[in-house]
């Protein structure tokens, strides 16, 4: 049977003063316009504390608090960081103390070894691919093969290896390198591979035994570096699939052989949100026990914009 056409009586409708409401937007927590001259200091004081704003502030605290009690700051970065021209940004936090460990995976190696030695990186895949040139790269595939080789045979990870060879080698450009400062001081840098996922992988010098080696060990060197993050910080900048699965297993395996890793503190940095991340960096890992953000943008002005805020003392 049709329903009739008949208006609800709204006369019996409750209500309630709004003063007596929980509001999620509150005016103390706005934005205040900026002031000519007040520098990043007051831009960042004058950001509203509402969402991502207010998880940044709260991230450059948790990032100081690491800093000031030694809890431990792992930087994991994918090959965009690199290609988008933040090594040297990196490289001035290694120095300043906010890196107490690295892991990248397979590319973001091979930039950052290209820009050591000569400077360049990230070739025009479309350009190369038709002419069968992509990846080809000769100085690349031999060398950074070859260092692998090396030092994995002499029991050292894949970016110790590397870091090994940039001492010995002197690229031109290594004060640029986060695998060259990493080595020089002292800072590990672990190198986490999928075999068949890299352009060296398809040179005749690549060592599967090497790659596969070296890979695992670097694995557990990032393990024990987890393992240290009671009170620290994790980020992870644009992998979104290896470094996450990577992370996830090493919290395993440090809470498997009880290490709390009580007040950990997660980040994730990337211009989109996926499930990896969001899942295996941010949730999962601080259930229970920290907390996890996730900053959303480019990263060519976030990290810029954090290290900035970090430098500033904010």
């Amino acid at each position: 049977m049709p329903f009739p056409y008949q208006e609800f009586d709204l006369s019996g409708v409750r209500t309630y003063p709004l003063a007596s409401r929980q509001s999620k937007a509150r005016l103390e927590d706005f934005a205040r316009p900026y002031e000519k001259g007040s520098g990043l200091g007051g831009w960042i004081d004058r950001l509203p504390n509402i969402l991502a704003a207010a998880d940044f502030k709260a991230i450059v605290a948790r990032l100081q608090r690491a800093k000031r009690e030694d809890g431990g700051i792992i930087w994991g970065f994918g090959a965009h960081v690199i290609k988008t021209g933040l090594s040297p940004v990196l490289v001035d936090l290694m120095r300043r103390g906010y890196v107490s460990a690295l892991a990248t995976n397979g590319a973001g190696l091979i930039h950052d070894f290209e820009i050591a030695l000569s400077g360049a990186t990230s070739e025009d895949v479309d350009e190369a691919l038709g002419p069968g040139r992509f990846g080809m790269a000769e100085e690349t595939g031999r060398l950074l093969n070859e260092a692998i080789a090396t030092g994995v045979g002499r029991g050292l990870g894949i970016g110790q290896a590397v870091g090994e060879w940039m001492r010995g080698a002197a690229p031109p450009h290594r004060a640029d390198s986060v695998t060259a400062v990493a080595a020089e001081l002292g800072i590990p840098l672990t190198v986490h591979v999928a075999i068949g996922t890299d352009v060296v992988h398809m040179h005749p010098a690549a060592s599967g035994a090497a790659l596969g080696e070296g890979s695992l060990r670097d694995f557990r060197y990032f393990v024990s570096n987890v393992a240290r993050l009671e009170r620290g910080v994790y980020l992870n900048c644009g992998s979104a699939v290896v470094l996450p699965e990577v992370f996830l297993k090493a919290v395993a395996l440090a809470r498997n052989q009880g290490c709390p890793l009580t007040d950990l503190t997660t980040v994730n940095l990337d211009f989109v949100r996926l499930y990896r991340p969001q899942t295996n960096v941010v949730s999962r890992p601080t259930k229970g026990i920290g907390t996890g953000y996730s900053l959303t943008g480019h990263h060519e002005l976030l990290i810029p914009l954090l290290a900035a805020a970090l430098i500033e003392g904010l």
